[in-house]
Parts: structure tokens; C-alpha cells; sequence
């Protein structure tokens, strides 16, 4: 425990000692710098009315023991603390890049479980390291060659399957190599699994492209660059296959949902100076309707990207949901199409998000209804 006011009685002492008057000093009238007089009391009676009360001002502040499950309820159980899980580390001759990851609080939503920006950004986070770990990632998201030429990677396209969440607590590696796509991408392959069961939770697939920093158009791959590059590259077939599936016409479409007045902040930028690819998640979802977000999950998720947001543009997101082959909506299976534009118009992104009833926490065979 500790005395606040055996502190205070210390510094009244300390005061003396340094020729300090510090009951003088209450007498005495003070004077503000806004000509305001103020008379300190002389005595303190913490029985009179009006009367300041010292101990108030100096607490003794306790210790109280609390037991863990208080107001949590005994049944739940809690994440045990984590150690520092380092930078990953490389494998099969530096191809193969993995790293652990800790599912913290802040990134998990209102069930429990890790939102979709969490996993992106955690894929991000891996595929950076992999770069650094064959030294080409410099100041920026490209190596130092890239630099030179004004050059700097940015995503295209974003695959995703998700066969099962993670929860809070939960500690999963996360596994990325890397493979040629056509003349002028390269495509970054992920697993994710849970450390514990070594089950495996999802993959997805991403292709970058080179851009000019200061055209802010795409480039062609220069050839030395590739050159250094390609030697690190897995020669095996993409973990998914290209979603290729056409943009939906309007008598698929059951009904839209429109969220307008979106703004990127200035957090939202990356290096780049553009928004990063893994926060336009979060403004596609702002249009899908509560009935969904609160009942399903997504399953699996295509993001194509086709313009660059920077700060200070105001955008609109356009959920659509699409019918079945009997023109109606598939309660155990949703499609949906997104469409990310600015509001004076041009599209940003466009996507398509399947989606699955959640289930309860500890019951796989109970469906939220």
C-alpha cells in the first residue's frame, strides 16, 4: 500500500529544511496574474462546512485485491501472456519466409475473433520481412535499386480464404514465398495456421506491380531488377487460382446499400504516400448491412485495385447483394459485390465477398440465427 499522506507530511518537512514557510504561505493573501485576491484558510476543520478536507488532496491510496472473474463470468477463459515472437526466420533457402504473430486485443472484433484488416495487415507485415530478409526493401516498400529509379511496389489484387478465424490470444505463423505473374508483377503466396493444433486457418494471394513515384503511373519490370530478384522466386503454381469472375449486371443485383462521405485520414497513409491497399477493407464494409455483418463472416474475399486515395478526397462505398439462380438471396451462402469510388466519380476498388453464418464461440455446430 501507499501513504499519499505520510508523502505529503514528507515534503511539509522537506520544506522546513530548505527554509520554505509554507504555513506562511497559506496565511497569506494571493494574488493572480488576473488581479484576483484569494485567502487560503487558516484552519482546517474537515467538520465545518466550507472546509477544505487535506485528505482529500492526499489520498491514501489501497491496493484492493480483485478476484479474475469478478464481473467476467467464470466460465470465460483468457489468453495467457505472450512473449516477444521475433521477425520470423526463412526456410528452404530463403524462398520460404515465416512468421509468428500474437492476436492481441485491439485486433479482434465485437466476437472475439480477428477482423479481416488484422489478417491483411499481419500478411503485409510478413511480406515486408520477407523482402527485408533478401535485402530489397530500402526506405520505402522497394529495394534500394527500385529507389533509384524512382520505382516502388504497390497491390493490384488481393485473394482471400478464410476457413476459420482466429481468436484473441491465439499465436499463428504465418508462411509467404514468392513467384513470377506475367512480364511485369509478382505474385505473394500466404498460409496461416494455429501454432497450437497446426491446423490450417486460411491462404490468400496477392500481385504487386511497379509504380513511378512521381508519375504515379505503372511501370514496366526493369530487367536487372528482375534478374536479382527472380532467384528467390518459388517456381510452383499460385496457392489460388485468379478469380476471374465478371462484375455482375443490374438484374442480379437484390438491392444496394450506399455509405456516403467517407474520408481517408492522414493515418491511413503509408510510405507511399497513398493509402495502404489493407484500409480499404474497412470502408467496403461500412456499406454492408448490419444484418450481415452481425450474423455472418466472410469466407473468402477478392479485392481488385485500380486507382490510388490519397488524403483530403471524399469517397462512397456501394454494397450490393446478388441473387441466387432463383433470383433470391442464399441464407447460408451471401454474395456480395463492392464498389469502392470517389463521390465526384472514379472507381477506386471493386470486390466480391462471400459470406457464412458465424457460429457461437465453442459450439461449431450452432448457427447464429
Amino acid at each position: 500500500m501507499v501513504d499519499m499522506a505520510a508523502t505529503a507530511s514528507s515534503v511539509m518537512n522537506s520544506s522546513r529544511r530548505i527554509g520554505v514557510d509554507v504555513h506562511g504561505m497559506m496565511k497569506k493573501k494571493y494574488v493572480s496574474s488576473w488581479g484576483l485576491q484569494i485567502k487560503a484558510p487558516t484552519k482546517v476543520n474537515v467538520t465545518k462546512v466550507g472546509a477544505i478536507n487535506w485528505s482529500m488532496l492526499f489520498p491514501t491510496v489501497k491496493t484492493i485485491p480483485m478476484k479474475p472473474m469478478m464481473m467476467l463470468g467464470k466460465e470465460k477463459k483468457y489468453p495467457k501472456l505472450v512473449p516477444d515472437l521475433g521477425l520470423g526466420n526463412v526456410v528452404n533457402d530463403d524462398r520460404i519466409f515465416g512468421q509468428k504473430f500474437c492476436i492481441r486485443s485491439y485486433e479482434v472484433g465485437p466476437d472475439g475473433t480477428a477482423s479481416v484488416e488484422t489478417l491483411m495487415n499481419l500478411f503485409q507485415e510478413t511480406n515486408t520481412n520477407h523482402l527485408k530478409t533478401f535485402g530489397f526493401l530500402g526506405d520505402d516498400f522497394g529495394s534500394v535499386d527500385m529507389s533509384e529509379k524512382n520505382l516502388t511496389w504497390v497491390t493490384i489484387k488481393m485473394q482471400m480464404i478464410l476457413d476459420r478465424y482466429p481468436t484473441w490470444g491465439d499465436i499463428v505463423q504465418i508462411n509467404t514465398w514468392k513467384s513470377a505473374y506475367g512480364n511485369n508483377g509478382v505474385s505473394s503466396n500466404f498460409t496461416f495456421c494455429d501454432c497450437k493444433t497446426e491446423e490450417i486457418l486460411g491462404r490468400a494471394s496477392s500481385i504487386s506491380v511497379m509504380m513511378n513515384k512521381k508519375t504515379r503511373k505503372l511501370s514496366k519490370f526493369p530487367n536487372e531488377i528482375r534478374a536479382k530478384q527472380q532467384k528467390y522466386y518459388v517456381d510452383t503454381p499460385a496457392i489460388m487460382d485468379q478469380d476471374i469472375t465478371t462484375w455482375s449486371k443490374g438484374n442480379e443485383i437484390i438491392k444496394d446499400h450506399i455509405c456516403k462521405g467517407l474520408m481517408p485520414r492522414w493515418s491511413d497513409l503509408d510510405i507511399n504516400q497513398h493509402v495502404n491497399h489493407a484500409k480499404y477493407i474497412r470502408w467496403i464494409l461500412e456499406s454492408v448491412p448490419r444484418t450481415i455483418s452481425e450474423n455472418y463472416e466472410i469466407e473468402s474475399m477478392t479485392l481488385e485495385y485500380y486507382r490510388e486515395c490519397t488524403a483530403d478526397t471524399v469517397l462512397q462505398s456501394v454494397t450490393s447483394i446478388l441473387a441466387n439462380h432463383k433470383g433470391k438471396i442464399a441464407m447460408d451462402n451471401i454474395h456480395c459485390q463492392h464498389l469502392l469510388e470517389f463521390e465526384i466519380g472514379g472507381e477506386i476498388l471493386k470486390g466480391r465477398t462471400r459470406w457464412r453464418p458465424k457460429r457461437k464461440n465453442g459450439d461449431a455446430g450452432v448457427l447464429i440465427k
